[in-house]
């Protein structure tokens, strides 16, 4: 299979300028709203936290999202696709694989290299077949071995200590407009300025970063499988799939435009024509065959659960 390296120098010169940007006005604005001190203390709580926070927020999700480890005699199937996955990602430990009992549609990672998990839901195995669950799976493998889930992190780190910082300097304006109004008290136009666009501007980079990181990790995970379409169809009946849920919840028959402005995911028809120009192998490695799926629990229908996740 052969990749265009341009593609990759793009998305990591991208991720690269999006940190740094995040970093640059995450450090202006709280220098500027808390003063150099306090920005500093903050900036190293949140490098602090983020150190342990990948061990702590694994189990909360897991919980979150009642998952349940799937073993060899559970999903002998998906296990042996994940452990070739990982093996060929170089991966010094294969990732734990756990089931969500949910009708949604879904997948992802959690944790780091040495100690991941991948999540998939019944209803992305009841979609699926074996060779478009093995592309999604090696999506989400490739997110583990780029670090996008530290990386990820790390920008939303960056961005709920501008947003605190920003409520915090919010309320001290507050307190001092009447000595402002008076003559009696100064501040820069510049603060209020960042007080109300700073949070907004740090969402939306961490919104481009995430897009980024999707298109490496798409490009990652074709690499790993060998085959590109396995993914492309699996992100055509994800779209589909997602479409419906949402149109019968808000809007019954008719299509919800997303500003690409605001999408965590890249669109999907961009995905799939960024997949579809790479070449392919000749026969997928893994066959379009039904899944065999692990009988773990009850199924339950999509719904809010613990710590607002969408389940």
């Amino acid at each position: 299979m052969t990749f265009n390296p341009r593609h990759r120098f793009i998305n990591l010169a991208q991720s690269v300028l999006l940190l740094a940007g995040m970093g640059a006005i995450g450090w202006v604005a709280l220098n500027a709203i808390v003063g150099p001190d306090l920005a500093l203390a903050i900036v190293l709580g949140s490098l602090g936290g983020l150190l342990l926070a990948p061990g702590m927020s694994k189990q909360i999700l897991i919980r979150a999202y009642r998952a349940r480890r799937l073993t060899g005699r559970d999903f002998p199937e998906g296990l042996a696709i994940l452990g070739e996955l990982a093996r060929r990602a170089g991966l010094p430990r294969v990732p734990e694989l756990y089931y969500i009992p949910s009708e949604l549609p879904n997948a992802f990672a959690i944790g780091k290299p040495e100690d991941s998990v991948v999540c998939i839901s019944d209803g992305l195995l009841r979609l699926l077949d074996r060779r478009e669950l093995a592309g999604v799976l090696a999506h989400e493998v490739a997110h583990v071995a780029h670090r996008d889930l530290w990386i990820m992190g790390l920008a939303d780190a960056l961005s709920r200590a501008v947003s605190l910082a920003s409520w915090f300097g919010q309320v001290i304006l507050l307190v001092n407009l009447p000595l402002i109004l008076m003559g009696a008290a100064y501040v820069p136009w510049e603060v209020p300025l960042l007080l109300i666009f700073s949070p907004t501007i740090m969402a939306l980079l961490q919104l481009a970063l995430s897009r980024t990181r999707e298109y490496e990790a798409d490009l990652g995970g074709a690499r790993l499988s060998g085959d590109p379409e396995g993914l492309a169809s699996a992100l055509l009946k994800l779209e589909r799939s997602a479409g419906r849920l949402w149109e019968e919840m808000f809007l019954p028959g008719r299509r919800i435009p997303v500003p690409s402005l605001l999408r965590t995911h890249p669109p999907t028809e961009e995905r799939v024509q960024r997949l579809r120009a790479l070449a392919g192998p000749l026969r997928p490695t893994h066959p379009e065959a039904p899944l065999r799926l692990p009988q773990v629990g009850r199924i339950a229908p999509p719904r809010f659960g613990p710590w607002g996740v969408w389940r």
